[in-house]
């Protein structure tokens, strides 16, 4: 009897395990396809030659932010809308701006971060912008955006 307690316990944790992996796999799934097809798209309408990563950035409108090398050999940033329209691609060099680092220095510098929750380089009405999301000393989550191309405040959400 006991082995037959011992191997049901065993059976439905590893069925909890597996039922776990396949949901969050499947939930996944949208957003790699999704990331593949804006990378091609980007390569296809010669932004760049060569993606090196991609994340989907979701703001007022969603984009793929593409990062690649162009033929000259420079580093870009690519905004694929998610609607995959040729139309409202947009574009930025990455020497043309701040880094990742120099917006969390930009950051670090007025506010007190507990935990950085994520970084991303996205797109909004005055261009790429850096969202920057944390929490503060209280565990309160916050929103930031600096511009992109110097450095400045562009938004910010609070305390939430």
């Amino acid at each position: 009897m006991k082995n037959w307690i011992t191997f049901i316990s065993v059976f439905f944790v590893s069925l909890a395990l597996v039922i776990a992996v396949v949901v969050l796999w499947t939930a996944d799934a949208p957003f790699s396809t999704m990331e593949q097809q804006a990378e091609a798209l980007a390569i296809e309408q010669n932004y760049i030659t060569e993606a090196t990563s991609s994340y989907t950035y979701n703001g007022q409108n969603s984009y793929v932010t593409v990062f690649g090398i162009d033929e000259n050999g420079d580093e870009k940033a690519v905004f694929v809308p998610t609607s995959l329209e040729e139309e409202f691609i947009q574009e930025v060099s990455v020497k043309d701006g701040i880094t990742q680092q120099q917006a969390l220095d930009v950051l670090s510098a007025e506010v007190d971060v507990q935990k950085l929750l994520h970084a991303k380089l996205g797109f909004e009405k005055p261009g790429a912008v850096w969202e920057l999301t944390y929490l503060n000393d209280k565990d309160q989550l916050n929103y930031v955006y600096i511009l992109h191309e110097n450095g400045e405040w562009w938004k910010r959400i609070l305390n939430l």
